[in-house]
């Protein structure tokens, strides 16, 4: 058979540290929940009423994936670089239309995430009822700890924070999440087929706000980790 030959090198693979062993989690997908702690859905203007709502999601290209305790460039044509800590769902074997009762057995571990985003372009692309591409698909945005295998494990309680520069602006609970993790593996099953590598991001507490060059974030969840990332300078 004749080896496949491309114009260049294809990109790496991206994938993540595994607590306690030598293999790594390759990455094939990033999901992010939108609104899924009512503190911060008020806080931005959108309020979530579950009795009559569904969960909504957007997605981010693998190359955005950065390892915790990197120095990443303030992003350009911004001015209003925001964090959001979140849980982080690893998924480990595929399924589609899954029943929320199965949906643990999707789960291969957790991790901590930061969903760093250009807040000033994604609400202006809110209004004008635009994608939130250049808000939220930004490169070294998506920032992950190493993945602590907890196979078939749903954490429904834990403590989630996220200080700057030591201090605390992010504090919340898993137990406040509007749609839990088998809701949201079951309901994002239903429109794509998961499949293992795939990355849940589950939504961000109340307390988001902006990011400077130099500042230093520190976030953590109960029984899964820790965080970190350093702001550079602007590119």
């Amino acid at each position: 058979m004749t080896p496949t030959r491309y114009l260049w090198n294809p990109p790496p693979v991206h994938s993540l540290a595994v607590q306690g062993r030598g293999e790594r989690y390759p990455i094939h997908r990033l999901f992010f929940v939108g609104r899924n702690y009512h503190a911060h859905a008020v806080e931005m203007g959108r309020p979530v009423d579950k009795a009559v709502e569904v969960p909504f999601y957007f997605t981010k290209a693998p190359s955005t994936l950065v390892e915790s305790g990197a120095t990443v460039a303030y992003p350009p044509q911004t001015k209003d670089y925001q964090f959001e800590m979140e849980l982080v769902v690893a998924i480990g074997a595929p399924g589609f239309r899954v029943d929320e009762a199965d949906a643990s057995k999707l789960i291969y571990g957790y991790a901590c995430g930061l969903d760093m985003t250009r807040r000033d372009l994604q609400l202006a692309a809110r209004e004008k009822g635009r994608p939130w591409d250049l808000g939220k698909d930004v490169e070294q945005s998506s920032v992950v700890s190493p993945i602590v295998p907890m196979a078939g494990m749903v954490l429904d309680k834990g403590v989630l924070e996220l200080s700057v520069n030591g201090k605390l602006r992010q504090q919340s609970d898993l137990s406040k999440l509007i749609w839990n993790i088998p809701e949201l593996i079951a309901d994002l099953s239903k429109f794509y087929h998961l499949q293992p590598g795939d990355l849940i991001f589950t939504g961000t507490p109340e307390g988001v706000g902006p990011l400077r060059p130099g500042d230093r974030v520190e976030g953590r969840v109960d029984g899964v980790g820790t965080i970190a990332l350093t702001v550079g300078p602007a590119q």
